[in-house]
């Protein structure tokens, strides 16, 4: 009868290495293609002048939607001698009307994708029939997701200075683009409404 081969404590150690040493790189090599997949879908908004102007023309079409409305009646208190305080304020100055126009903003964006323009080009466009597009429609809704996110981070920066100038009646519909990505985000150029070439937040966690 052979005898059985004794275990050397030591081969069995290195054995045990190999496996974790392994699993740790296959954990790397995971870690690595999902930061590949979030950078292949961020990419998009390299052409940030593009997206801006994308949700610029989101809020261009809010506008041009707007209709008529009341002045909004604020004296909802009496006095002692029961008549009514408090303010009548034009709905166009309102804060009313700035949360109407900006509130649901970053989901409608979710109807935009970025599209094939030629062979050097790619602009984002606004879907009414998710069925005619030229790419996956799950690399569209990739797209889709990417400009709403990109959307909520650039109204975080703007959203004061915006809100004001719409209540001051300082933006009107063809104004949204200059104000918005030239003025406030700076992510045109002024001159030619194209990106700047030197963005100082390139490369920064809280770029627009």
């Amino acid at each position: 009868m052979s005898t059985p081969k004794k275990i050397n404590k030591k081969e069995t150690g290195v054995t045990m290495e190999t496996i974790q040493t392994e699993k740790k790189m296959a954990k790397s090599v995971v870690c690595l293609i999902l930061m590949f997949s979030i950078f292949s879908i961020t990419a998009s908004i390299e052409d940030k002048c593009g997206a801006c102007n994308a949700v610029a023309e989101e809020l261009e079409l809010g506008l041009s939607k707007e209709k008529p409305r009341n002045h909004l009646d604020m004296r909802h208190r009496l006095d002692s001698k029961g008549q009514r305080v408090g303010k009548v304020i034009d709905y166009r100055v309102s804060e009313l009307r700035v949360v109407e126009l900006l509130e649901g903003l970053c989901d409608k964006m979710l109807d935009y994708t970025l599209e094939k323009v030629d062979s050097t080009r790619r602009e984002w466009v606004r879907l009414d029939h998710w069925d005619n597009i030229t790419i996956s429609k799950q690399e569209a809704k990739a797209y889709a997701k990417d400009i709403s996110t990109y959307c909520g981070r650039l109204l975080e920066e703007t959203e004061d200075e915006l809100a004001e100038l719409i209540k001051k009646g300082s933006i009107q519909a063809g104004d949204v683009s200059k104000v918005l990505c030239q003025d406030l985000s700076k992510h045109c150029d002024v001159s030619s409404g194209t990106q700047l070439v030197d963005d100082n937040n390139d490369g920064s966690d809280g770029e627009l």
